[in-house]
């Protein structure tokens, strides 16, 4: 499993956490403010390179600190567990290091440190902006297909060319027909990626979800930004002269989306909260398993487990999650909602968060 043992330094009020979770589940009991939720978001720093909690990297570098740390030891199945390790200052530098070496950037360690999150804000993935959408479709096809960074950076950096073009107005549309070319061609690349990849993670996603509830019937469908009947090039022509009026690029696959639909309707707008939280839940196993299947061990960190679901789900849940064969990291207030019968070849360690100081608790000592 990836993490054989983290430190994290400075993060919010975890000054020095040092400890060696288990390969396989670890629940992190403490109160509301008591710093567990902290050990997630070092975790998830680690691996994206910026926090689930906030996008202003001040908020989370402990006060009057320079700079927060977060280092670990990276298991591999031959040879000798991989140092990795972040550091972001506070003017917001970021210093990557894997085996003593600077890397380039985080997407190195994002390579090495696949890590998915439930947590409370993971409703956002269907009440939010297409934009989250987006996001999960790519962090999937970004470690399913390795062609597709390298694409979608170079169509972003067109997209943002010809849009700065658009802003300057009075701009013909065979001078544009110019910049174009590129954009047409690595954002079909951007979009074949994205649709083989929703494809592939689909049946993935019915069978998690049938097995949290058989009863919900949900679709996931996948909206290219344009009309499916047309080209990217075809759309990008026919609409020009609209995007000279409006001063920007109005289709292409800076629009796609992930619809998920019940069967009255919109997910978010038909289905309980609970049950949305089942449905956000399957996503995100869906996306796991995918990756697992593929040879590629990752990371699950599970905060707040108990939000919006009951004792039979939260069980389900992990239950599908143990079944994975992955790394987990859970975090509760208390220990009655994470008290689940664990099979007994699971190493499962319970550890307790007070005051931003992490320790084994009792229960985890007499397991391990």
């Amino acid at each position: 499993m990836p993490l054989v043992c983290l430190d994290i330094s400075h993060v919010r009020n975890l000054s020095s956490v040092r400890f060696e979770p288990s390969p396989q589940v670890n629940v992190i009991i403490g109160e509301n403010g008591s710093g567990k939720t902290s050990v997630l978001e070092a975790i998830h720093l680690l691996s994206f390179g910026r926090s689930f909690r906030s996008h202003k990297h001040k908020t989370y570098i402990q006060h009057e600190t320079e700079h927060c740390l977060v280092f670990a030891q990276l298991h591999q199945d031959q040879g000798n567990p991989v140092p990795v390790g972040l550091q972001r200052h506070r003017d917001g530098q970021i210093e990557v290091r894997i085996q003593g070496q600077r890397a380039q950037s985080v997407v190195e360690l994002a390579e090495r440190l696949p890590v998915q999150l439930i947590n409370p804000d993971a409703f956002r993935l269907l009440e939010g902006s297409p934009s989250v959408r987006r996001q999960f479709i790519d962090w999937g096809v970004f470690h399913f297909d390795s062609e597709f960074i390298r694409a979608w950076r170079g169509w972003q950096k067109a997209l943002k060319q010809r849009n700065t073009l658009l802003r300057r107005g009075k701009i013909s549309a065979s001078l544009l027909a110019a910049f174009d070319q590129e954009l047409i061609r690595l954002g079909e690349q951007v979009n074949t990626s994205r649709k083989a990849y929703v494809e592939r993670l689909t049946p993935y996603f019915l069978k998690v979800l049938s097995l949290l509830n058989e009863d919900l019937k949900v679709s996931l469908q996948f909206f290219q930004g344009w009309d499916s009947q047309k080209s990217l090039e075809a759309a990008v022509v026919a609409g020009r002269e609209r995007d000279i009026e409006l001063g920007y690029t109005h289709t292409g696959p800076q629009r796609a989306d992930l619809r998920v639909k019940a069967e009255t309707g919109d997910a978010l707008d038909t289905l309980s909260r609970g049950q949305q939280k089942l449905v956000v839940s399957a996503l995100k196993i869906a996306q796991g398993q995918l990756l697992i299947d593929m040879g590629r061990p990752l990371v699950f960190l599970v905060d707040d487990l108990p939000a919006e679901l009951d004792a039979n789900h939260r069980q389900k849940l992990c239950r599908l999650l143990e079944s994975l064969e992955s790394q987990i990291f859970i975090t509760s207030v208390g220990p009655d909602t994470t008290d689940f019968a664990w099979a007994d070849t699971t190493d499962v360690r319970h550890f307790s968060m007070n005051n931003g100081e992490l320790s084994l608790s009792s229960k985890g000592l007499q397991e391990s």
